[in-house]
């Protein structure tokens, strides 16, 4: 393979991983605009998010068997399609409920995108070259939250609201051209693979009675879910309670988002001395004294802006050392079915945050609190997961830090 086709490849791979969080990102400076322009609230407008995370999560287990059946390029056309069609349906949308039921479709379709993208790096490249790949995809993934709600701000303030819908429908038509044409079909259609549920269920079932998974998938899930409330009311608490205007809350994202995206990377580092196993505990800790800390501070009248910049900077600073670690080790004890292992985890992981950034959503409160208190609770509830199950596993499979990287 050329350098020059290596490159390509990877680019449009890169493209198909950042679909979603795209999708995510780059509306939310439109929260308010939105709400009004569909005679609602703020937090009404956050179920939009919600459903969206409750199709990503269907998706994940929805498009893996069907990647191994069909091949990786038509459930790829489909799912795109589906999203181009779902986000010009968003740009026309009278009502809030019609916005809610369309972005749970339009995430359905995205997740075409990002399980094709995984399974396809398997496919494309070498399996020594699988780490290195996957560490330049998610240096793509990472730029997205500081790119999509950065550029989501300026096209809401310049042109409304609804081009950030015209715009993320061409990009994915842009990308189901470039994969027409230009990616090839990695993986031969598999007629004698199953798709009735029995033996998906048994496989899945398979993967949940191992303790290492359930451990660290389900607490992993708990922290990670806590990232989840804090987009789903971002929105309400930067630009309705502090003011600040789309295009400032664009780029406060942005500069969040560094706290995530820096400690993933301290993470790496840390694992040439320490285990994931030892990381863990110690970040969940942590990540559960700075959600309380917040959780106080915004019950006692808040900590003002740069206060709650500062905490919630903090807080995914603690969820960046926690996500990857527990990512790999969930998936470290299979070799055979690691991808029904990680749809599974992904799948977890994005239902729980659906749940969380939902409770956000139920309150229509003009404070930090709802988004301070969920951060909390699923930090908590992460921690006490974590301790009571670590003394069912029997044996730590502990993953090298190329799995840390994949994982993450």
């Amino acid at each position: 393979m050329t350098k020059q086709r290596y490159f390509f490849l990877i680019l449009i791979l890169g493209t198909l991983a950042t679909l979603g969080p795209f999708s995510i990102d780059m509306y939310l400076p439109g929260f308010p605009a939105i709400a009004k322009y569909l005679h609602t609230t703020t937090a009404q407008v956050s179920l939009s998010l919600s459903s969206f995370f409750v199709g990503i999560s269907a998706g994940q287990l929805l498009y893996g068997p069907l990647l191994d059946r069909f091949g990786r390029k038509k459930p790829l056309y489909i799912g795109l399609v589906i999203y181009i069609i779902a986000s010009v349906g968003c740009l026309m949308v009278k009502s809030i409920e019609a916005l809610i039921i369309l972005r749970f479709i339009q995430a359905i379709g995205s997740c075409a995108a990002a399980v094709a993208s995984v399974a396809m790096v398997r496919d494309l490249f070498p399996a020594k070259d699988n780490a290195k790949v996957f560490a330049l995809l998610m240096l793509v993934i990472s730029a997205s939250p500081m790119l999509a709600p950065t550029v989501g701000g300026y096209v809401t303030a310049a042109f409304g609201w609804q081009w950030v819908f015209i715009l993320l429908a061409v990009i994915a038509g842009l990308i189901l051209i470039a994969v027409i044409f230009s990616l090839p079909e990695s993986y031969q259609p598999n007629p004698n693979f199953s798709l009735k549920p029995k033996p998906i269920v048994k496989s899945f079932l398979s993967v949940i009675i191992e303790p290492q998974f359930y451990t660290y998938a389900i607490s992993g899930a708990f922290a990670f879910s806590g990232l989840f409330a804090y987009v789903a009311g971002s929105p309400l608490v930067f630009m309705d309670v502090f003011k600040v205007s789309g295009t400032t809350y664009g780029w406060i994202f942005a500069f969040l988002s560094i706290g995530l995206i820096g400690s993933s990377q301290v993470s790496s580092l840390l694992l040439k001395k320490f285990k994931s196993e030892q990381v863990v505990p110690a970040a969940m800790i942590a990540q559960v004294i700075v959600s309380l800390a917040f959780f106080a501070g915004a019950a006692m009248g808040g900590f003002g802006l740069y206060g709650t910049i500062a905490m919630i900077f903090l807080f995914l600073c603690c969820l960046g050392l926690t996500n990857p670690n527990t990512a790999a080790l969930s998936i470290a004890p299979f070799s055979h079915n690691a991808g029904t292992a990680s749809s599974l985890m992904g799948a977890l992981q994005l239902g729980v945050g659906a749940l969380a950034s939902f409770g956000v959503s139920l309150f229509n409160s003009s404070s930090a609190m709802p988004m301070a208190a969920i951060m909390a609770i699923t930090s908590a509830i992460a921690m006490l997961i974590l301790f009571i199950g670590r003394k069912n596993i029997k044996h730590h499979f502990t993953p090298d830090p190329n799995e840390v990287m994949v994982a993450h």
